[in-house]
Order: structure tokens, then C-alpha cells, then sequence
């Protein structure tokens, strides 16, 4: 057998044994994704719009939910913490939560609609995306604060996925206790106050999300003096931008390190950041280092922007 052959794959059987390890705590704002797939024949005689004849529907886990999906795709044990409405799409999610193998922690707040994402799709391209959507109570998110601080014992890393939703509104409690508790904890950040990151492993913005905070750069190392200069401000290991078609960005105090994108066809980006941060917890949390974690969570980007919708990468496509 050729030396190349046999060290790839060892190399994948190490991957895979890591992922199977972690123990990963997903904990942030969920969302039921519902496709509403149809052909377009004509233009409403009503309006200058599109009519899609719509043939058939998909649900799929979205924001925080989709995180923890495509962890547990890899073989990690994940356990994810969130809020759901007592309705419908609320049943629905934990329904698919169960079938994906993913241990729900979810509080159900009776006074709040649970977050739901239609997209409506006519030749393979996204017509018209409608969002229903409201915040938790305060009560309802106080109790997921104390049962935070119990299931950190049964994990090794923390993501905290913030969609702006309300659901992290105790992330400072969150980041502290869990530095108490000796966990790596990533985030992928949401809006321009980024003081509540303080004290994390490793926050992972794309551009436009570092840029509402630092500003817009005008060369590569005035991007990395604002990147470094917010990492060290907030106390961070780490700070990886995501930078779709330009790749990555690792930084770190000893310097940037670049990768150049790795998709081959870009067909829809939504939930590639989810599939990047799910997969560096599934890796560091496995005990992987930061540098080929980084690396393989460049390839699971590049992988999943080529499937429609919120989706997963499986350890076939990523490890072998």
C-alpha cells in the first residue's frame, strides 16, 4: 500500500475517533427552517411576482439547533440548551432533535412563539424567506442559566451560537462559569457589543460581523492590527474570521495564519457558519489541536456551501 494512502488513513481514523469523543454543550437560539419547494410558470397578474406552485415542504433545525445537528453528524455527543415556544414548530424541533441523536435541554417559555424561518424555493433558487419570531421571557432564561451551570460537568466545550434572538442574554454568566469550569468555550457572535464575549476561547464573526465592530479595513494588515487588537481587548486564545470566498483567518497572539477557501462550487451559504464552529467543537472538543481543527473546519464550509439549505457534512466527506 502507498505510504500516502496508508497515513491518510490513519489519519481520518484519528479524526473520526476525536469527534466520537467530544462531548459538546450547544447553547444559543433555535429555529425550525421550513422549504417550500415549487415551480414558477408565470407572474401574478396581482403584482410583478413570481407564483410558485408549490409540490412539497422540508423541516429542518436551524440556528443553534443546526449547530448541534451538524456536531452530532461527526459523532460527537451533544447536548443542546435553548428555548422553544409550546407550540408546533417547538414539538417539531424536538422531534428532530430525537432523530438526530442530539440530547434536548429545551425550556419551553408559553408566553413566546417559537422562532420559524419559511423559505420558499422555485427552480432550485430562494424566492422569499418569511421570519416569525419573538424573545423568551426573562424567567424562562434564568432557569437555563442554573441548568447551564449543571451540565457543564458532562462536557468539554461550550458554543455559544448567537442569533440575536434573546436567548443568550446571560452569556457573560455563561463564559465565566464556564472558564470556572475549565471549558473551551466558542462563539459565533452576533451584533456590535462584543464586550459580552469577554473571557471566550475563540469567537468566529464572517467579515461583515467583524466589520460592524473594528471597522472597515483597507489592506491585509490593517484587518490584522483591528482583528488582534480585539482579540487581546476581550481576553481571547483566538479569533477566526470567516471569509467566505477568501477563506479563513486565524488569529492568534503569535501572528494570522490564512487558508484559502476550500469550496468548490458555492450553491447556498446558509448555516455554513453553523457547520464551522460545530465543527471546531467537535474536534478541539476530541482533543485535536487548534491549527488542524481550523484546517478541517475550512473543509466542512467548503463541503456544506455546496448543499441546499441548512445541511450537514458527514465524516465520510470531511475525514475521508
Amino acid at each position: 500500500m502507498p505510504r500516502s494512502t496508508s497515513s491518510g488513513k490513519t489519519r481520518a481514523a484519528r479524526l473520526r475517533q476525536a469527534a466520537s469523543r467530544a462531548r459538546v454543550l450547544v447553547v444559543g437560539d433555535v429555529m425550525l427552517d421550513r422549504y417550500w419547494f415549487g415551480d414558477v410558470h408565470r407572474i401574478s397578474p396581482e403584482a410583478p411576482v413570481p407564483v410558485v406552485k408549490i409540490e412539497r415542504g422540508d423541516e429542518r433545525l436551524g440556528g443553534a439547533a443546526n449547530v448541534a445537528r451538524n456536531a452530532a453528524a461527526l459523532g460527537a455527543t451533544v447536548t443542546l440548551l435553548s428555548v422553544v415556544g409550546d407550540d408546533e414548530p417547538g414539538a417539531t424541533i424536538r422531534a428532530l432533535l430525537e432523530g438526530s441523536g442530539i440530547r434536548a435541554a429545551l425550556h419551553v417559555d408559553a408566553l413566546c412563539k417559537t422562532t420559524v424561518k419559511l423559505r420558499v424555493i422555485g427552480r432550485q433558487q430562494q424566492l422569499l424567506r418569511i421570519d416569525f419570531e419573538e424573545t423568551p421571557s426573562h424567567e424562562v432564561l434564568t432557569g437555563k442559566l442554573d441548568e447551564f451551570r449543571r451540565l457543564l460537568d458532562g462536557n468539554d466545550v461550550v458554543i455559544l451560537s448567537d442569533y440575536g434572538k434573546g436567548g443568550l442574554t446571560h452569556i457573560a454568566e455563561m463564559i465565566g462559569a464556564a472558564n470556572a469550569a475549565g471549558k473551551q468555550i466558542l462563539v459565533d457572535p452576533k451584533g456590535a457589543d462584543y464586550a459580552r464575549y469577554r473571557g471566550a476561547t475563540m469567537i468566529t464573526p464572517n467579515r461583515n460581523e467583524l466589520a460592524q465592530v473594528v471597522g472597515a479595513w483597507n489592506s491585509e494588515p490593517d484587518l490584522a492590527r483591528r482583528a488582534q487588537a480585539l482579540r487581546a481587548e476581550l481576553g481571547l486564545s483566538a479569533l477566526l474570521l470567516t471569509r467566505s470566498e477568501e477563506g479563513m483567518t486565524l488569529f492568534e497572539p503569535a501572528g494570522a495564519t490564512h487558508m484559502a477557501a476550500a469550496a468548490r462550487e458555492v450553491f447556498d451559504v446558509s448555516g455554513a457558519g453553523d457547520t464551522v464552529i460545530a465543527t471546531l467543537g467537535a474536534l478541539l472538543g476530541g482533543g485535536i489541536a487548534l491549527g488542524e481543527a481550523v484546517a478541517m473546519a475550512n473543509r466542512a464550509g467548503g463541503i456544506v456551501v455546496g448543499k441546499l439549505g441548512t445541511a450537514v457534512v458527514t465524516p465520510e466527506e470531511l475525514f475521508d
